[in-house]
């Protein structure tokens, strides 16, 4: 079996060591292997990217746009295959996988499209003789570390803006989906960058990530993963020296289901938010604060929806939430079911390990109620399809409640009222905010993170994901005699 090889400066590479990429619906039938990177290949990597980051710098915004047209239109081309090889490397469904590329590829073509908006500001002088304007220039190299819950959408909503605004990439997918990320790579290979502009060293987070953080020529680090890594990885590269880092991290979010709320309405918002994409985002909510008014109903029908989840192969067209997407993650959730049980939660529906026709990661959405909001059920990220209800007296208590973790990310509220509405989202400390929808998802130009031990840096996605990847300078033009 030939390894995926690395791609460095233009070039693919054979890495210093290989892994095997696992299928979570199918350990029989692994995807092949792929190269990893030695510390010397990152260091020839950012080299290479340093190297490239003038030329590409001064690349006019037509032809960088015209690249990232070109890996738009190939995603969107390639979707159903990249969307299957996503779900069977992560184990989302096909449905969710081809949704990714999608997104994608949206991504790629928004930051085209943007490249040929107005760019900096035009501001008036106290001085007749004087023009003033400011522009936007690049950072340098940036070095990318995705996370593999979504392989394609987060790599793209990072190097794609990293990219349009002049600066150069080192890409680090996480090392559980580099199929994903290798995909990824060919494309913007083929999509006419130069050699340097775009790089992609797969290996491990202690070589590549940390070579990242202490690289001197690395100008900035985004981060998408757990809080733990998140928080070395700034000790790391301030203990190195000044460096622009962004980090987004964990999330242990809340829905509440008000009084007046729709219960029909209310399961649907919870199923999607809790169990979709196998539970496996950081803006899935964990957390289900229920008043009290409607607690019994709202978990009778949450129970009922939850057990009849299909749970099975990603690739299945009968499929609604694909398996555990690595051993790791499936010992954390069992870990977590048990925790919630010695704490004294109720078990209502899941909590097992399931059977199919081939091997794989496969586990039961699992509901527990009867929580409360001191246990660690409710205040450690679990990262899967594990939720608890939590009851509350009224809508203060649920706002407090949903407030008392030390993660900010995203946060919902089911309601019919207008008042409470405005009082939610007056009172909840949240970066995303939803109000009768599911709070796991986002739109690519919406601003996107959140607060306290969720989120470190400025905002991704939109338009303010420049105000990472640019310096802004201030020109003062003099037309006087």
């Amino acid at each position: 079996m030939s390894a995926r090889p690395l791609l460095i400066d233009g070039a693919w590479v054979s890495g210093a060591d290989v892994t095997l990429n696992e299928n979570p619906s199918d350990l029989d039938s692994p995807l092949g292997e792929y190269a990893m990177a030695s510390l010397e290949q990152t260091d020839a990597a950012v080299h290479a990217a340093a190297a490239a980051a003038p030329g590409w710098a001064r690349t006019s915004p037509a032809a960088r746009a015209d690249v990232l047209e070109a890996v738009a239109s190939e995603l969107l081309a390639r979707r159903e295959e990249l969307g299957a090889q996503l779900a069977s490397e992560e184990g989302k469904t096909r449905a969710e996988g081809i949704g990714e590329v999608t997104r994608a590829a949206q991504t790629f073509r928004y930051y085209a499209n943007h490249l040929f908006t107005p760019q900096g500001e035009v501001l008036a002088s106290r001085r007749a003789d004087t023009a003033i304007h400011t522009r936007l220039k690049p950072v340098g190299v940036v070095g990318v570390i995705a996370p593999w819950n979504f392989p394609l959408a987060v790599p793209s909503w990072k190097i794609a803006p990293a990219l349009a605004a002049g600066n150069t990439v080192v890409f680090k997918p996480a090392e559980a989906v580099p199929a994903s990320a290798w995909s990824l790579a060919e494309i913007i290979a083929n999509a006419g960058a130069p050699a340097g502009v775009f790089n992609l060293v797969t290996g491990r987070g202690s070589v590549v990530g940390e070579r990242f953080a202490t690289h001197p020529d690395v100008a900035a680090v985004s981060f998408t993963g757990s809080t733990k890594v998140g928080r070395h990885l700034l000790a790391t590269a301030h203990a190195a020296g000044s460096k622009r880092i962004q980090a987004e991290m964990g999330g242990k979010n809340p829905l509440i289901v008000a009084a007046d709320a729709d219960i029909e309405l209310a399961v649907r918002v919870a199923v999607d938010s809790c169990f979709g994409a196998t539970g496996q985002r950081c803006t899935a909510s964990s957390r289900i604060i229920v008043d009290r008014a409607v607690h019994d109903e709202f978990v009778a029908s949450m129970a009922a929806a939850t057990a009849a989840l299909r749970v099975g192969h990603a690739l299945a067209p009968e499929t609604q939430m694909g398996p555990v997407a690595t051993r790791a993650q499936l010992d954390t959730d069992l870990a977590a079911i048990e925790l919630g049980l010695t704490e004294g939660a109720t078990l209502v529906t899941g909590g097992a390990q399931l059977e199919r026709d081939t091997r794989g990661y496969y586990l039961e959405p699992t509901l527990f109620a009867g929580g409360t909001s001191a246990m660690r059920l409710n205040q450690d990220e679990i990262f899967g399809p594990v939720a608890c209800v939590i009851e509350a007296g009224d809508l203060d208590e649920a706002i407090a409640v949903a407030n008392d973790v030390p993660y900010g990310l995203s946060a919902g509220i089911v309601t019919r009222s207008l008042a409470v509405s405005e009082r939610f989202q007056a009172g909840v400390r949240a970066g995303l905010v939803s109000v009768n929808a599911s709070p796991a998802v986002s739109e690519l130009h919406a601003p996107f993170g959140g607060v306290g031990a969720s989120s470190y840096g400025p905002r991704e996605q939109g338009t303010r994901a420049f105000d990472f990847y640019t310096t802004t300078s201030t020109h003062f033009v003099s037309f006087g005699e």
